[in-house]
């Protein structure tokens, strides 16, 4: 049983990466289809924004099904669903296509994110019973950020070194996506079904009372910080090419990936340290970060502007994992799955809503001016919400 778990919790984590990586390989491909159909900046957000918009759904609608559908079942559909949608971008390229492609990506991202979350905590706890969930727990994180952050550099690669950048990318993860649907076949499942399946209900979205203002505090982090990462995803692109002169697309992909890897990598690096001083350091990598930003794009100074990106990265890494960890706090332990539901739902509201007022924004100011609004506006946030999450997590004051 144990061999069978902890063979199981490699297949699942490596599914899991590789349904995230190919949720942003189309990040660099976006300038080829602006190109070839010579659409504005707006559509390119329009089409990011439904990739947030089919996560925040199937998170709403079902994220919570696995626990009586059992993992394995539904985390094989969050596949062939992300199967499907490269399909879609291969028989459906024109603008409309590309927006159900990625709203259906979307779809399969949020009933993956929940569903392989758990099911690699439980997994590893039938392969090592004396473990402590924080190794799985640290595994899901690494390989969510980490196959974010592979994507735009394998769809750079294919974008500049390889044929047909709008096709092969695309036709390489169909085969690849069917191939882990099969793998998991390999994989036992932890969840025992009903004989009489539950009636089907969205998800439930709660936070206790007396955690309300931790939560709030915590979900205005979370907000903030895919904000940023919503910007270096959909828009590095266009911003390396208009404010840098910069078209070179594995650049695009490695800007995405830096920052991405580092929000990986600092989750990582500094869970051992106290939840204070994660906060703190969030704080200062995010200020730090984003004044960087707005500085390489005022000068403009290309590697000013990438260390920016990598060190605010590292920054909102940080904030995201802090405001995780304070909504699995305080959540009721029958209720936790509502909770963090409602919390990944503020997170993916952050990375469409100010993506798109950046993307109009572009039709109206020069791209360097919405930049540093962004950067600007980005800093009052993350720091406001570093400060006030903080405050959350200070010891109650000595009774007199």
């Amino acid at each position: 049983m144990g061999r069978e778990h902890s063979r199981g919790f490699w297949i699942v984590a490596a599914t899991f990466l590789l349904v995230m990586a190919y949720a942003t390989v189309p990040t660099p491909l976006y300038p080829l289809y602006q190109q070839r159909d010579d659409f504005p900046p707006t559509v390119i957000t329009v089409i990011f924004a439904a990739f947030a918009v089919g996560v925040m759904l199937s998170l709403y609608l079902a994220g919570h099904v696995s626990d009586w559908l059992g993992r394995r079942r539904v985390l094989l559909v969050a596949v062939l669903v992300s199967a499907l949608s490269a399909v879609l971008f291969l028989a459906w390229p024109e603008v409309p296509g590309l927006i159900v492609a990625r709203l259906v990506n979307g779809i399969s991202v949020g009933i993956l994110a929940a569903t392989a979350t758990a099911f690699l905590g439980e997994l590893r706890a039938g392969a090592k019973p004396d473990e402590t969930p924080a190794v799985a727990a640290t595994v899901s994180a690494g390989v969510n950020l980490g196959g974010l952050a592979l994507g735009p550099l394998i769809g750079g690669v294919f974008a500049d070194f390889l044929p047909a950048p709008l096709v092969l990318p695309h036709l390489v993860f169909v085969v690849v996506l069917l191939l882990s649907a099969a793998s998991l076949l390999l994989v036992p499942e932890t969840v025992e079904r009903p004989e009489t399946l539950p009636r089907w209900r969205p998800q439930r979205l709660s936070v206790p009372p007396a955690g309300r203002r931790a939560f709030q505090a915590s979900a205005f982090g979370a907000f903030s910080g895919f904000a940023v990462f919503g910007l270096f995803t959909a828009l590095a692109p266009t911003f390396l090419v208009v404010t840098f002169r910069a078209d070179d697309h594995l650049l695009a992909g490695a800007t995405t990936f830096s920052v991405f890897a580092a929000a990986a990598v600092g989750q990582i690096v500094f869970a051992p340290l106290a939840p204070r001083s994660q906060l703190t350091l969030a704080l200062a990598a995010s200020a730090a970060g984003l004044l960087l930003v707005a500085f390489g794009a005022l000068v403009p100074a290309l590697p000013v502007f990438l260390l920016g990106g990598i060190i605010s990265g590292l920054g909102v890494g940080l904030l995201f994992r802090a405001a995780m960890m304070t909504a699995g706090r305080i959540a009721n332990p029958e209720r936790k799955g509502e909770t963090l539901a409602l919390m990944f739902l503020v997170a993916y509201t952050g990375l469409a809503v100010p993506v798109l007022l950046v993307g109009l924004a572009l039709q109206f100011a020069p791209a360097t001016v919405v930049l540093l609004v962004f950067a600007a506006a980005a800093l009052g946030a993350t720091l406001s919400a570093a400060t006030l999450m903080r405050r959350a997590t200070e010891p109650p004051a000595p009774q007199a």
